[in-house]
């Protein structure tokens, strides 16, 4: 048996490290981006044009500047001050693209010549998206199963004194009546109304600890939202708000609970239209996605948008910007949608926030409605 072994000189060397590179750049499953000292993108992989919305055609050698012209002034996933030496390691950032909200851990490192000068930058980033979204869930869940555990707890020892104060400050209403005391008739009111929003706020807690038994059954949200869309647009005309509501024909059934869903539709919808204080769009929008075996239902306001400082926080339990709000509208939400396996995602750029709810569909229901 004769072995022949070929010499590998440095430029066949180079050559496989470029053909490797080339490569690996084009089937990892990582963002990756290159730029020179003159802040120009000299080159981005696939993953990195899908997560960013752009097309690498079109961005290709150019600045960051124009590659990315909205790009805030405070987002570290391109900076100037890589190629000043600057070094990321395990860095979460978040980016946005066409409405979606995306965690990014990234990091990042200088390319050298062989004098040691630098010549570029890369950055080297993965979608987190999902695993931190589980991981902020499960603290959540966390949360609510306290609250819940102390709810149930508490309910009938809160509840118990409450019907009695209450129907107390009835018989007192209709006495102060038969005397005609309208002053303190108004004051026993004010009690009532208090004592009812105390009974609600107790229900709320009951319902994050276990809600009421679900009936999951085929349900179209088409029906759901058709049923809801009258006291949508009731309560947007009292804030002088449009509702537009775009649906799909076709779409396949989810397995949910039909009453549940109205709860967590209505809850958005409102959230929505009390966002925009001066009038606005309220724009319900139904859409198929396939990659995930998901119906989604977008709904997007024109309001003032949420603050990067306060996104992060809306779906923690008492958590609220409203005055008399109770902050446990959107836990429950993102509750009933978990509990059927989906997700709620939420996107605000400045001028407008767009709640993304993605509910599951049986591929075999599709086949047979689509």
């Amino acid at each position: 048996m004769l072995l022949l072994f070929t010499d590998i000189t440095p430029e066949c060397n180079l050559s496989m490290l470029q053909r490797f590179a080339k490569n690996f750049i084009a089937d990892v499953n990582m963002g990756i981006l290159v730029i020179d000292r003159e802040e120009r993108l000299i080159e981005l992989s696939d993953v990195a044009c899908r997560l960013l919305g752009v097309k690498r055609k079109n961005v290709i050698n150019k600045s960051i500047k124009e590659a990315f012209p909205e790009l805030p002034h405070d987002q570290l996933l391109l900076h100037r001050a890589l190629l000043d030496g600057v070094i990321v390691r395990n860095q979460v950032t978040s980016w946005t693209t066409n409405n979606r909200r995306y965690e990014l851990l990234m990091d990042s490192n200088l390319l050298r010549d062989e004098y040691g000068r630098v010549i570029a930058a890369y950055v080297v980033f993965k979608d987190i998206t999902n695993l931190r979204s589980l991981d902020e869930q499960i603290q959540r869940n966390d949360r609510l199963a306290m609250i819940g555990q102390i709810a149930a707890g508490t309910a009938h020892e809160i509840r118990n004194p409450l019907t009695s104060i209450k129907g107390f400050l009835q018989v007192l209403k209709y006495g102060l009546i038969e005397k005609g005391l309208t002053k303190e008739k108004e004051y026993t009111d004010i009690m009532l109304k208090e004592i009812n929003r105390i009974n609600d706020l107790v229900s709320e807690f009951l319902l994050l600890s276990k809600p009421r038994d679900a009936k999951y059954e085929e349900v179209k949200i088409s029906s759901v939202i058709g049923e809801l869309l009258p006291f949508i647009q009731n309560e947007a005309l009292l804030h002088k708000v449009e509702v537009r509501y775009e649906n799909v024909e076709g779409l396949p059934p989810v397995i949910a609970d039909h009453e549940l869903l109205k709860q967590v539709f209505l809850n958005v919808c409102k959230n929505g239209i009390e966002a925009m204080a001066d009038g606005g769009e309220l724009t319900i929008r139904e859409r198929l996605f396939e990659a995930e075996n998901k119906v989604v239902v977008d709904v997007h306001d024109t309001g003032p948008g949420i603050p990067h400082y306060v996104i992060d926080k809306i779906f923690d339990p008492f958590f609220t910007t409203k005055e008399n709000g109770t902050g446990l509208g959107l836990p429950v939400c993102q509750r009933i949608i978990h509990d059927i396996g989906g997700n709620i995602r939420v996107s605000s750029k400045g001028f407008g926030t767009t709640f993304s709810v993605f509910i599951p569909y049986h591929t075999k229901s599709f086949r047979s409605y689509g």
